[in-house]
C-alpha cells in the first residue's frame, strides 16, 4: 500500500499537464474535421451537368438501334472509354502521366539505402 501512495503523490504535480495536454487533444480532434470544410466545394451544377449528358446519350443509345463495333470502337477511342469519354481525363492516373511516380518498392529500396547508409 506504501507503493501505492508514493506513487500517487509523485503524479500529483503532473496531474494539471495531463489534463490540460487531455483538454487539447479533445479540442484538436474537434476542430480538424470542421477544417475540412474550407477545402475546395465544388459547384451543385458541375456534377449534375455531367450527368445529364451522360443520361441524354444514355437516352439517344437506347432509342437506336444497337451501335455497331466501329461506332463503338470510334466513341471509346474519343476518351477513357465509351461512357465516360473524356471527362475528368485531367484527374486520372494513367501510364502516360505516371511516368516520373515512383513505386512503392522504389521508395522502400530508397529508405532501406538511407538507413543502411549505402546511398
Amino acid at each position: 500500500m506504501k507503493i501505492f501512495s508514493v506513487v500517487l503523490s509523485m503524479l500529483r504535480p503532473v496531474r494539471f499537464l495531463i489534463i490540460a495536454f487531455t483538454c487539447a487533444l479533445l479540442l484538436l480532434s474537434s476542430t480538424v474535421p470542421a477544417l475540412a470544410i474550407t477545402s475546395y466545394q465544388s459547384d451543385n451544377t458541375e456534377e449534375t451537368d455531367q450527368l445529364l449528358e451522360i443520361q441524354k446519350a444514355t437516352d439517344e443509345v437506347g432509342r437506336s438501334a444497337p451501335p455497331g463495333l466501329k461506332e463503338v470502337q470510334k466513341k471509346s477511342n474519343e476518351g477513357l472509354n465509351e461512357v465516360q469519354g473524356a471527362a475528368d481525363i485531367d484527374k486520372q492516373k494513367r501510364p502516360e502521366n505516371s511516368q516520373d511516380s515512383s513505386s512503392v518498392e522504389g521508395e522502400i529500396q530508397n529508405l532501406l539505402e538511407k538507413v543502411t547508409g549505402k546511398k
